[in-house]
Parts: C-alpha cells; sequence; structure tokens
C-alpha cells in the first residue's frame, strides 16, 4: 500500500531550526544542513516524491562518521520546546515500520529504530 511522505512546509522548518531547507541540485530533494557544536555537522536530504531520507553526520574534521539512507519515509516533523529541538522521520515499509529521531539542539544526538509489526 502506497502511504504519502508527508514533510513540513520550509517556513515551519525555518521557525522550529533556524534553517532553510535548500534545492538539491537534481531540483527534486531538500536539503538541511545542520551546524553543532565544535564544528559537527549534519546533513539531512529528503525527497517527498521518492520517500526517501539520508542523513550524513561529518565530525570537526569534516569526515563522513554515519551515512544513512532509508526508503519508505511516511512523515517528518520538527518539534521545539523545553531546550530541546529535534526532527523526527517516521517509516513504513511492507511488515516494517521505524522512527528516527535526530536532536539538533543542544547538541546533536540520533536514534533510529527499524521494527517488524
Amino acid at each position: 500500500m502506497y502511504r504519502e511522505f508527508i514533510v513540513p512546509d520550509d517556513q515551519e522548518i525555518l521557525e522550529a531550526i533556524g534553517e532553510w531547507p535548500e534545492t538539491e541540485e537534481d531540483g527534486e530533494a531538500r536539503c538541511l544542513t545542520l551546524q553543532g557544536e565544535e564544528q559537527e555537522c549534519i546533513l539531512l536530504s529528503y525527497d517527498a516524491l521518492g520517500r526517501s531520507v539520508r542523513v550524513r553526520w561529518r565530525n570537526r574534521e569534516g569526515k563522513e562518521t554515519l551515512d544513512i539512507f532509508r526508503e519508505g519515509a511516511t512523515r517528518m516533523s520538527v518539534h521545539n520546546g523545553k531546550g530541546v529541538t529535534y526532527l523526527s522521520l517516521e517509516f513504513y515499509v511492507g511488515e516494517c515500520a521505524g522512527k528516527m529521531e535526530i536532536q539538533v539542539f543542544p547538541h546533536f544526538t540520533l536514534r533510529d529504530q527499524l521494527l517488524m509489526v
């Protein structure tokens, strides 16, 4: 069963995390560059039509320490409050469902789970 990938509009993302999503060169995907403590960086790319998400975490030397690509995205939301800001991504593929949370402030953390349903 096809499920639409619902994403917040650019203004909502800007208001919650202070970054405006840019359009990638191919014209389909959107990209957020999130700057963290000590020159760390998270690059989040998402394609609403392709229902895909890619998260790349670079350390202060600019070396990629994490690269996750996942298809079957169904919802992206932004949360800001109580001193914490994070993005939440939900996935549903066949018999598996999952959620990825990327905390942006006060520091970067990433939690990811994909389970059989």
